[in-house]
C-alpha cells in the first residue's frame, strides 16, 4: 500500500504516452494532431513502403554498433592508463570527465564549425599537414557527412564508458598482477586471463547504456546534418523527428516510435536472457 501511489504514477508516465502513441499510430491524424478516424494499418503500410525508413533502419544498427564497438576499443586502453599511478593523473582524469559536462547539442555544434569547409581547423590542419590539396565539404558529401557523425559520437561517448571501466579496474585487487608476476606471467597475459574476465560485468554494463543511448541519440546528426545530404545520414531517430515536426505526419511518426520501443525492447530482452544464461 506505501508503494501503490508511486506505482500508480510510475504506469501512468509509462502507459498513457504508450496508449497515444498506438492510438496515433492507428488512425488517420491531421498535421495538427487532430484525430480524423481509424485507419488500421494504413500508416503501418506507408512507413514500411517508405525507402528513407528501410535505409535509416539499416544505418541506426550501423550507427550503433560502429559507435558503441569504437567507444569500448577507445575506451579500454584510455581507462588502463588513467588506472596506473603517476604525476597528474587527476588532472588527466578531470580533462578526459570535462566534455561530459557538456551537451551533446553544444558538442557538436562545435565540431560542425570544427568541419566547416571554408574556415574549420579540420581542413586548415589536414592542409598544413599536406594531406589534402583544397578543402573538403565534409558534411556535403554522404561518403564523409556520416563517418564524420560516427567519429563525433565515438568521442562523445568515451568519457561516460571511461568512468564505467574506471570502476571496474579500481575493484580488481592489485595483489593478483603482484602475484602473476612472481609467477612470471607477462603484461598481456596478466590483461588477457586477469583483468578482462574480471572487467566483464563492467563491459557488460557500459554496452548495454551506450547502446540504449547511442541507439536514441538524436542531437549529433540532427545538428551536424539533419539527416541530410539526401536522407543518407538519417537514423530512426532523426526520421521520426523529420515525419513529425517538419513534414506533419504524426500518424507515420508514431509507427516508427513503436520500430524504435520494439527494437530497444528486444535488445534488453536478450541481454537479460544472455545475463541469465551465464548465472
Amino acid at each position: 500500500m506505501l508503494i501503490l501511489p508511486s506505482l500508480l504514477l510510475a504506469l501512468g508516465v509509462i502507459f498513457y504516452p504508450f496508449y497515444e502513441i498506438v492510438r496515433l499510430a492507428v488512425s488517420d491524424v491531421s498535421r495538427f494532431g487532430l484525430v480524423r478516424g481509424f485507419s488500421g494499418w494504413d500508416n503501418f503500410n506507408r512507413v514500411a513502403a517508405d525507402p528513407v525508413f528501410l535505409d535509416a533502419l539499416v544505418r541506426t544498427l550501423v550507427w550503433t554498433a560502429t559507435v558503441v564497438g569504437g567507444t569500448i576499443l577507445l575506451a579500454l586502453p584510455v581507462a588502463l592508463v588513467l588506472r596506473e599511478d603517476f604525476w597528474g593523473r587527476g588532472v588527466a582524469r578531470t580533462i578526459l570527465m570535462l566534455p561530459w559536462s557538456i551537451a551533446l547539442s553544444m558538442a557538436a555544434v562545435v565540431w560542425l564549425w570544427a568541419f566547416n569547409a571554408d574556415y574549420g581547423m579540420i581542413n586548415a590542419t589536414l592542409q598544413h599537414w599536406g594531406l589534402i590539396d583544397k578543402p573538403l565539404h565534409w558534411m556535403a558529401r554522404p561518403e564523409t557527412a556520416f563517418p564524420v557523425d560516427v567519429g563525433i559520437g565515438i568521442i562523445v561517448s568515451i568519457p561516460f564508458t571511461v568512468t564505467i571501466l574506471l570502476g571496474g579496474l579500481s575493484s580488481i585487487p592489485g595483489e593478483i598482477y603482484e602475484a602473476a608476476r612472481i609467477d612470471g606471467a607477462r603484461p598481456w597475459q596478466s590483461f588477457w586471463l586477469m583483468t578482462l574476465p574480471m572487467l566483464r560485468p563492467f563491459m557488460n554494463i557500459a554496452i548495454v547504456l551506450n547502446v540504449i543511448h547511442v541507439f536514441n541519440s538524436f542531437p549529433i546528426i540532427w545538428v551536424m546534418t539533419q539527416g541530410g545530404p539526401d536522407n543518407r545520414t538519417h537514423i530512426l531517430v532523426t526520421y521520426l523527428y523529420e515525419l513529425s515536426f517538419y513534414l506533419g505526419r504524426p500518424g507515420p511518426a508514431a509507427v516508427v516510435s513503436l520500430v524504435v520501443l520494439a527494437i530497444v525492447f528486444s535488445a534488453t530482452a536478450v541481454y537479460m536472457w544472455l545475463r541469465e544464461r551465464e548465472a
